[in-house]
């Protein structure tokens, strides 16, 4: 039962795959293999030299994580069959022996969610292929970001801890196998109740209106969408995938209806995903947005009237 994950060790996809294994395959059922790239994860299931892989794909902070967007999105043979949720949190480290500090490495994402940081410091940044990656390859004019356990790991000095600019940021991975393999290991949850799709919209018709006789068409079936982005169709200007993640399966009435609905219209459908929505992992989907974490300087309707009609007018300029 060998599971790949983005390496090496320490990452938090590293993280999250040691944690969906013990919690799914037992203690000594998952071997741990890392791989450098995104998509060696995805060559290794799609050979079945791995039976799974895990890779990041949603940051509550930075959004998507578009190179396993794109790679689920074009694979043939590779699906989503569960999830992870990993608590995100950076410490800064250096070498033992470093010298004068003049640069910060990260994984992009890393590097985004510490900007407060490397402007304290005055320091330009450099992208690593992972956290851990960057700690693991610290030179002694560096300052790696990455998880804590990476300290430890890689024998290096915490210069400081916890140094994203927003905490609480929570990371959600895919568990990904062959596409032959997951109505197996689907049939295996059958235990759960509550679901979670990911499928790929391709219209074939475009023009006006045609994302909202899409939404339109799980609104009126009662599906919840929680989600929807856009990916452009490689190599076709102004063509475009929409993603969408909705609750329930696809054999349950209701989103199996929709989805036919849609295929009526005449597109092209492929789900990427189908995984458990397992309680606290999820309850963050179904709630409303606090007033605060609205983005700085939207206008809302319980605003004085003066200052709605110059938010909007502002806006429209």
């Amino acid at each position: 039962m060998t599971v790949a994950y983005l390496g090496p060790a320490g990452s938090f996809t590293h993280q999250a795959a040691s944690t969906w294994a013990l919690r799914v395959l037992g203690a000594d059922e998952g071997e741990l293999v890392p791989d450098d790239n995104v998509s060696q994860v995805f060559d290794r299931v799609a050979t079945r030299s791995a039976a799974y892989g895990v890779v990041a794909i949603e940051s509550t902070v930075e959004g998507y994580v578009v190179p396993s967007l794109d790679a689920i999105v074009s694979s043939p043979d590779v699906v989503a069959v569960d999830e992870a949720v990993v608590d995100i949190s950076f410490d800064a480290f250096v070498r033992a022996d470093h010298g004068t500090l003049t640069e910060i490495v990260a994984h992009p994402h890393g590097l985004a969610q510490c900007q407060r940081f490397a402007a304290q410091r005055g320091l330009p940044t450099v992208q690593a292929a992972s956290n851990a990656a960057a700690c693991r390859d610290i030179a002694g004019h560096q300052v790696a970001l990455g998880p804590a356990i990476c300290g430890e790991l890689y024998e290096l000095r915490t210069l400081s801890e916890r140094v994203e600019d927003f905490a609480g940021a929570r990371t959600r991975f895919l568990v990904l196998v062959h596409r032959d393999d997951a109505p197996g290991h689907l049939a295996a949850c059958e235990h759960i109740s509550t679901w979670r799709t990911m499928v790929a919209i391709t219209p074939t018709a475009t023009g006006p209106g045609v994302l909202a006789r899409i939404t339109a068409a799980f609104g009126a079936r009662g599906v919840n969408m929680s989600s929807l982005i856009t990916r452009p169709i490689k190599a076709v200007e102004g063509k475009y995938v929409f993603v969408v993640t909705v609750d329930g399966a696809p054999w349950e009435p209701a989103p199996q209806v929709a989805l036919r609905d849609l295929l009526a219209a005449g597109d092209s459908l492929k789900t990427l995903g189908v995984v458990p929505r397992r309680g606290e992992l999820d309850d963050a989907v179904h709630q409303g947005v606090k007033t605060t974490d609205v983005p700085v300087g939207s206008v809302r309707a319980d605003f004085d009237p003066i200052e709605v009609s110059r938010g909007l007018l502002w806006a429209s300029e």
